[in-house]
């Protein structure tokens, strides 16, 4: 059994690859995860599907932070996922309780620095910085998303759990698509390659490229969150920004709302006259 494990596994690592798009970085640290917990871990197999113990691989990473363990974790909900519904394997897991980490702020960018980057982008990474940023998409929902589904005042999106929400589309944006769609010419997805639409990684990768031209730094997950936190800075409704972002809960989106106190609190300490004279 621990052979057809390890041939999973491999299946496994190919599938977020292959399938799911995951940058070769995300892939190394799965697998050294993965490998991790199958050399120490117990599992074996029952009339009604496989058992995992995992709680001899918890004790040997009790040393690591509860960051890095959290991380170890979501790797093994991955790949157990993965086993029940693409494999159709019955896994019980053992020892998987989660670990409490410290919720840490979203860093958006500044508005200023992605004009700039705009201003002085071609068409089609003008393009992809606007449907990140001004429609706040997750960066797999972009690579997915279909020419069928751009229409002139709105974008239907399909998100996690494939629920589907529906976008207001800024005329700036419509525009730029119209400009994209004459130059470039897809024929079924809004970013195409070879006949076949961008996976996560080509997307992202434009973008990194993009903003180091500019000295910057930034990801595709960075502009879902300027797009959030600039909203509710500009006074947008909590509940109307939550609904834009797809977020199943409000309390998800609740952590804008700490950034942005975060920031006027900083703003108070350096601005005040009283701030000068301690």
């Amino acid at each position: 059994m621990r052979k057809r494990s390890k041939a999973l596994l491999d299946d496994f690592l190919n599938y977020i690859r292959d399938v799911r798009g995951y940058s070769e970085t995300s892939v190394i640290t799965y697998e050294i995860a993965l490998r991790q917990m199958l050399e120490v871990s117990e599992y074996y197999e029952e009339e009604d599907g496989w058992t995992l113990d995992i709680t001899p691989f918890r004790l040997t990473v009790t040393h690591n932070s509860k960051k890095t363990i959290a991380k170890k974790l979501s790797a093994i909900h991955s790949y157990v996922a993965y086993l029940r519904e693409q494999r159709e394997i019955p896994v019980r897991l053992i020892g998987d309780e989660s670990v409490k980490t410290p919720q840490t702020l979203p860093k958006p960018i500044d508005e200023k620095y992605i004009e700039e980057v705009m201003r002085d982008a071609d068409i089609r990474e003008k393009l992809l910085v606007m449907m990140l940023y001004g429609l706040g998409l997750r960066i797999s929902e972009l690579s997915s998303l279909k020419l069928e589904n751009i229409h002139d005042q709105w974008v239907e999106v399909r998100g996690k759990g494939d629920k589907v929400r529906q976008l207001p589309l800024l005329p700036a944006i419509h525009s730029s698509i119209q400009s994209y769609l004459d130059c470039y010419a897809p024929k079924r997805y809004l970013f195409e390659k070879g006949g076949k639409n961008m996976n996560q990684a080509q997307l992202r990768y434009l973008l990194t490229k993009l903003f180091k031209a500019k000295g910057l730094k930034a990801t595709p997950h960075q502009l879902r969150h300027s797009f959030a936190t600039h909203l509710l800075d500009h006074g947008a409704r909590i509940s109307d920004v939550s609904e834009l972002l797809g977020h199943r809960s409000m309390a998800t989106t609740q952590v804008y709302t700490k950034l942005g106190n975060s920031r006027k609190l900083q703003e108070y300490l350096s601005a005040h006259p009283l701030a000068q004279k301690s």
